[in-house]
This record gives structure tokens, C-alpha cells and sequence, in this order.
């Protein structure tokens, strides 16, 4: 099909509210938990660096020129500049679904081949301080099962002929995706699977992406471990499977990059989701859900971390207990900080807790007043609850500015702040550790005008992602239940902009943080 035709069909979409799954995951540059054109408002301040990208993918959902045989739209990419906030180019992702017989309306239930999980490498040029990396490339996979790679280099030019699509093997039932350069392998692209067939069972894939997306090896799990996330950052010797048994009983699998095989499984919390590595590769923080707390992981030992005492104790040492059912985290590099949100429990506000983490010098750790000698690399106040913070209700995913200021939380409601049925996004200091801004939401139709209610997050906010720059830096943010992409600034956090997607936001992801 022409992509001229494309468009036009995509114009002729009728509403369509898709819950988008939230089971989408990341690099380093927005790790991803859980499984989701033009600006129409003048371009964004001046002074911002060229070069930065804000990534988006969305479903368009149904195919109205179709509708008999149930057709769903290829899923989308739409690259924004952040300089101008314009897009860039929209090329699809993902193959038409097969046509399946018709059916009577509204098509029984159909499985859309939408996009649902988005990940972008940390490899490429690093800026400033060190602590700023450049992605030079993206991975989608649906549910499915269809692998997608792209480059990022420019594109302006990238058309859809132009990303490289393979599927994983049949039955694989993909949970999560992350992109690690990890030991020698190179780039590796992790995708865990709760596996349906008998040939395919709970695993994890370890894939090549260079000169072409390809299995380097699946790696098997102990017996009766379902896996969730890998954890890791570039430059790691190893990554981290996060799983869990039918009981929610929790552990990490180490997997060496060398040979891309188990070495050791690590005991943690009670079903564990998530969890970020320090860009040092030293630490690695695994999110706990069942039992409320964050385990820690002596990266280079390959072993708890024993040294620490969460919460700070004379006695033993304990996994640091933060708020009801931690869902995401992030880290601030710049504050050896940790910031871990919790959703509560659905009907009341979430929590960020911020927690300090700085280590010693590693080569030189013995001797020094601030270290602590159980464990001297961990510095004497490693582990210390900084604050603790109110957000919104539901909130589902944290951003920390790279420059350390501020945190911001995306809510799915804030009856608080905002109107009842409401989501926002809240803005949390990384200094005085208070919420100091709140940007309401507001229910829009999927075919609204973006130019409506422009001081306000359209829908009910889900992901977020932020990029630096100078004068100010900008946070994006997508809804399921709008097509619409809300850009706020950070040095006034207002809304900057919106742009519509042309389907409805299922995760974004910024190529510089």
C-alpha cells in the first residue's frame, strides 16, 4: 500500500479507546517495566542542543477500510526533534495482521498486532560529565512476537522499508525487552519469554542485532521460574534475570556476558518486577513488589550485597523497605541517588522514596572515614531513606532529570490536585524532596485537537520519558486513551506543546537523557 494511502486511511479513523499494555521496557535510557504530522504550537526555546530525538510508539488501532475482516493498522514510530518540537518522520512497525474470516461486527475478539514493548540501546557517543549517552538504536516487539530494529542516525530519512524485522521463535510469549552491552557479546538484546508450546518454555533470548537481528542462544532458567526483566547497564560484566516461582518466591540469575550462561542465582524479595544498575556497573537494585522492599546486589562480587544495612540497623542487615507495591525506579547519578515509586494500593496516594547510595573509591576504599569497613565500598551512609514523597494515585513510572533536580511522576489519577477522575504528572524536587509542581490531565477524545486544552497532560498519563538541554530540558509523556503526545518544560514545568501520534501512546523514550 502506498504510504500516502496509509495516511489517508489513518485520518479516517473512527474513536477508538485501546488500554494500552503496559509491559513495555527500556534501556538505560528509560528502563521499561510491564507491558504503550507537525507541532501545532510554536516550536519550543531556543538554545536546545540538535541531534536529541523524542521517540514514540503507538496502535492506530483498527483498520475502518477493513472492518469486515478485522484488520488492525500497523503500529507507529514518530520521531520528534527536540529542538523544534516537529516531527520528523512516522514510518509503521510491525506487519499487518493476517486477514483473518469475516466476522460478525465488532469482530468477535481479534489479537491487534500492536506494539506493547520499546526499547532503545545506551551505546553511542557520551557528553558532558560522562553521565549523558547518545542511542543509536531502537527494538519493538509485540506480543506476538515480531522483533523490529531501527537505526537512529537520521531520521528524517528513515522509511518504513528501513526497519529490519524477524520473529522470535513461536510460543515465545514475550514479557519484557532490554538492550545491554554486556562482556564481549557486544550489543545484546534480552527478551524474556513465559514461553506457551512445549518447545518453548519460560526463558530468556539473548539476540544479536548486528549486521541483522538474530538468536544468539536462549538461556534457560532453574525449573519452575517464570521471568519478568533482565537488569543491566553497558559495559556490565553480567546481567540479571529477574524471576519468580509459582509462589512469588523471587531470584536473580546471574548470565555471564562471556558466554552468555547462568553463573549464580541470588535469593531477593517476593515477586520482584523490576530493577535498575548503577552506570558504574557496581550495584544493581531489584524492586520487590510482594514483599515492599529493594534488594541489593554487589555486582562485582556477584552476590548480595552483605555490607549493607537497610534500613540503617546495628544488627544484620535487611532488604530497605520503601512504600506499598514499588513498580518502577530510576536513578540520579549526578546525587548517587535512587528514586523508587510505589503505586500503593490503588486508592490511595503513591510514594517516591529517595534513597542515598553513594560508594567509596574502589581502589582505595581502606582508610577512608567515609567508607564502611563491613563492606568498604559502600560508603557509610549507603542505604539512608532521604525522603519520602506523596504523588498522585496509580502513578506507574518516575523520570529523573539527568542534572539532578527533579523527578517526575506520571499518576493515572489525582483527585487531590485534579479534577476527580483526573490523571497528572507530578514534579518532585530532588533537594527539598517535596512535590513542587502538579500538571493536571484531562480526558480527551483519541481524534481530538491537539491544540485543546493546551496547559494540560491529555489523558490519563502512563509512561514518561525526559531528555537534557539547555535552556531547559523537556519531559514527554504518553496516555492509552490519547493519540496525543503532551511535551512539558523543565524550567518552568509547563506544558510546551502537544503532538499528535496518530494512534494512541503506548511508550516514548527520549535518545539522550
Amino acid at each position: 500500500m502506498q504510504q500516502t494511502a496509509v495516511k489517508e486511511r489513518r485520518n479516517l479513523l473512527a474513536v477508538f479507546t485501546v488500554a494500552a499494555a503496559a509491559a513495555v521496557f527500556a534501556c538505560g535510557c528509560g528502563n521499561q517495566y510491564r507491558p504503550v504530522v507537525t507541532a501545532t504550537n510554536p516550536v519550543g526555546p531556543a538554545g536546545q542542543p540538535s541531534g536529541q530525538y523524542a521517540i514514540a510508539i503507538s496502535n492506530p488501532g483498527p483498520d475502518p477500510a477493513n472492518a469486515a475482516t478485522c484488520q488492525f493498522l500497523p503500529g507507529l514510530l514518530t520521531f520528534v526533534d527536540v529542538s523544534g518540537d516537529t516531527v520528523l518522520s512516522t514510518p509503521n512497525i510491525l506487519q499487518l495482521p493476517t486477514l483473518s474470516p469475516a466476522l460478525p461486527s465488532p469482530c468477535g475478539a481479534p489479537t491487534p498486532v500492536n506494539p506493547n514493548m520499546f526499547a532503545l540501546n545506551a551505546a553511542g557517543a557520551t557528553t558532558g560529565s560522562g553521565s549523558t549517552t547518545v542511542s543509536t538504536s531502537g527494538y519493538v516487539v509485540n506480543p506476538q512476537g515480531s522483533f523490529n530494529e531501527f537505526p537512529l542516525g537520521n531520521p528524517t530519512t528513515l522509511l518504513t522499508q528501513d526497519v529490519v524485522q524477524t520473529a522470535l521463535a513461536e510460543g515465545a510469549n514475550p514479557i519484557s525487552m532490554s538492550a545491554i552491552s554486556v562482556g564481549t557479546t557486544g550489543e545484546t538484546v534480552f527478551v524474556t519469554q513465559a514461553g506457551t508450546l512445549p518447545s518453548v518454555g519460560p526463558s530468556i533470548a539473548a539476540l544479536s542485532v548486528s549486521p541483522t537481528p538474530s538468536l544468539l542462544q536462549p538461556i534457560n532458567l532453574p525449573p519452575g521460574q517464570i521471568p519478568g526483566y533482565v537488569v543491566g547497564a553497558d559495559g556490565t560484566q553480567r546481567v540479571y534475570a529477574i524471576s519468580q516461582d509459582a509462589g512469588g518466591n523471587g531470584e536473580v540469575s546471574s548470565i555471564e556476558g562471556t558466554q552468555l550462561a547462568t553463573s549464580a542465582t541470588i535469593p531477593v524479595g517476593t515477586n520482584p518486577v523490576y530493577g535498575v544498575m548503577t552506570p558504574d556497573t557496581r550495584r544493581a537494585f531489584i524492586l520487590n513488589q510482594g514483599s515492599n522492599n529493594i534488594s541489593v546486589i554487589n555486582v562485582v562480587n556477584n552476590a548480595p550485597d552483605t555490607g549493607v544495612q537497610f534500613p540503617k540497623s546495628s544488627v544484620g542487615t535487611i532488604p530497605l523497605a520503601v512504600g506499598t507495591n514499588p513498580v518502577w525506579a530510576d536513578l540520579s547519578t549526578i546525587n548517587s541517588q535512587l528514586a523508587v515509586l510505589s503505586k500503593g494500593d490503588g486508592t490511595t496516594p503513591g510514594t517516591l522514596t529517595i534513597i542515598n547510595i553513594p560508594l567509596c573509591n574502589i581502589a582505595s576504599p581502606t582508610g577512608n572515614p567515609t567508607c564502611n569497613l563491613a563492606n568498604p565500598t559502600d560508603a557509610n551512609n549507603f542505604g539512608t531513606v532521604l525522603g519520602t514523597v506523596s504523588v498522585g494515585v496509580n502513578p506507574s513510572m518516575v523520570s529523573v532529570l539527568s542534572d539532578g533536580t527533579q523527578a517526575y511522576v506520571v499518576n493515572n489519577s489525582d483527585p487531590v490536585h485534579c479534577a476527580a477522575t483526573e490523571g497528572s504528572v507530578s514534579v518532585v524536587s530532588l533537594s527539598s524532596f517535596t512535590v513542587t509542581a502538579t500538571i493536571c490531565g484531562i480526558t480527551t477524545a483519541l481524534a481530538s485537537d491537539p491544540n485543546a486544552n493546551p496547559t494540560l497532560v491529555h489523558g490519563h498519563p502512563a509512561t514518561i520519558a525526559s531528555t537534557a538541554g539547555k535552556p531547559t530540558g523537556k519531559v514527554y509523556v504518553t496516555s492509552p486513551d490519547s493519540e496525543d503526545l503532551t511535551i512539558i518544560r523543565t524550567d518552568n514545568n509547563t506544558v510546551e506543546t502537544h503532538i499528535t501520534l496518530q494512534g494512541v501512546g503506548i511508550r516514548v523514550l527520549t535518545t539522550q537523557h
